[in-house]
């Protein structure tokens, strides 16, 4: 057999999704092919310590609230998993981590801050590695609510209306945003976290004595805080591949299971639907689809991302909402089930991704080249 490229598969992180990604990396890992690709997992706790050697997975996932799921006669035997070396602070103050002089493309499976968000494509590019996903701008634009929704309507895509506070500024003026909120949209509306994914910290607010509990919730995850109005609409999913040549998948609708889509209703009971495709109309589809990759020309991203978006039900708008450059790859996750719709499989869509990856980081070779 010839030389197989090794993928760096980098899971677990310190974010509030750390469960979610563990699904996501199990998925992703049985999905590469095996005749070309060989997979070394890199796992990281949720104290910020790397895992390398034996099965960091299943290590990880002995602490995870949501269990690794299991094909027909697997055994989950976490307990008699071997506990993988760990790489501490000091042996990762060197020029780049140990790791990285074993593996010629990495697949980040980072939901949320400390991965989805630039940090860990920073790292690469200093090492010089090759990784599936978007850069370092795009990764944290859309890691960062507020600032992808600015260019969002710069870029001319519709979105909701919203604003975006500081937990100190709340601190201070909690009567003006109150008011803030009353006199541009009022409620129903939802308080987020500015820097997250996954529904982690989101709630829906019904009335003003409901707000102060919403934004204590979600400072718990960020010191950045946004509030949306609530828009009575469909949940339309749209999945986008490529680098300079974005294609869109075809259009998928989430009906959730609960008042609006939350981590329960992802992760944790299965009432949820996923409608593939989308009922809706040829024209809605063509629109989301061109506005899929408008969003994600418009910060810039590549290799992979998914953008939501809301289908205004009085007026039939289609909004944009959030793009996601890490989505969900677990088994139920519609990155990879839109795509598997629209004619790509899982696995030939790791390997594409991966593909991506490695023409990203030759054309960028190329033209250092000739700075020099």
């Amino acid at each position: 057999m010839s030389h197989r490229i090794r993928v760096g598969v980098i899971f677990g992180g310190r974010s509030g999704e750390h469960d979610v990604s563990l699904r996501s990396a199990q998925a992703v890992m049985r999905a590469i092919d095996p005749e070309r690709f060989e997979v070394v997992p890199i796992g990281i706790t949720r104290e910020g310590r790397w895992l390398v050697g034996g099965d960091p997975l299943r290590a990880l996932a002995a602490c995870s609230r949501l269990p690794l799921e299991l094909e027909p006669g697997e055994v989950e035997e976490v307990e008699k998993t071997t506990l993988p070396a760990r790489l501490d602070s000091q042996s990762l103050a060197v020029t780049e981590p140990s790791w990285a002089r074993t593996v010629d493309v990495v697949f980040p499976v980072l939901h949320g801050p400390n991965g989805e968000d630039g940090t860990v494509q920073g790292l690469l590019e200093l090492a010089d590695i090759p990784y599936v996903g978007c850069g370092v701008l795009a990764s944290a634009v859309a890691m960062d609510k507020p600032t992808a929704k600015r260019l969002f309507a710069q870029s001319g895509l519709p979105i909701a209306r919203w604003f975006a506070f500081t937990w100190r500024e709340w601190v201070r003026e909690p009567r003006a945003i109150a008011e803030r909120v009353e006199r541009e949209f009022g409620y129903p509306c939802f308080v987020k976290p500015a820097n997250l994914g996954s529904s982690v910290g989101v709630t829906k607010v019904h009335a003003p004595e409901e707000l102060p509990a919403a934004i204590e919730e979600a400072n718990r995850y960020d010191r950045k805080i946004v509030i949306e109005e609530a828009i009575d609409a469909r949940e339309l999913e749209v999945s986008v591949l490529g680098n300079d040549d974005p294609i869109a998948s075809i259009v998928g609708e989430i009906v959730p299971s609960r008042e609006f889509y939350d981590y329960e209703a992802k992760y944790v009971d299965d009432r949820s639907q996923l409608l593939i495709p989308a009922p809706i109309t040829e024209e809605q589809a063509e629109t989301a689809r061109s506005m899929a990759v408008a969003a994600f020309k418009a910060i810039d991203a590549a290799g992979m991302a998914r953008v939501d978006f809301f289908l205004e039900r009085p007026t039939g708008r289609i909004l944009v909402n959030e793009i996601n450059t890490i989505p969900g790859f677990t088994a139920i996750s519609m990155y990879p089930k839109l795509w598997e719709a629209s004619g790509l499989s899982f696995r030939d869509l790791v390997t594409r991704l991966i593909e991506l990856a490695l023409e990203r980081h030759q054309e960028r070779a190329a033209r250092c080249q000739t700075w020099t």
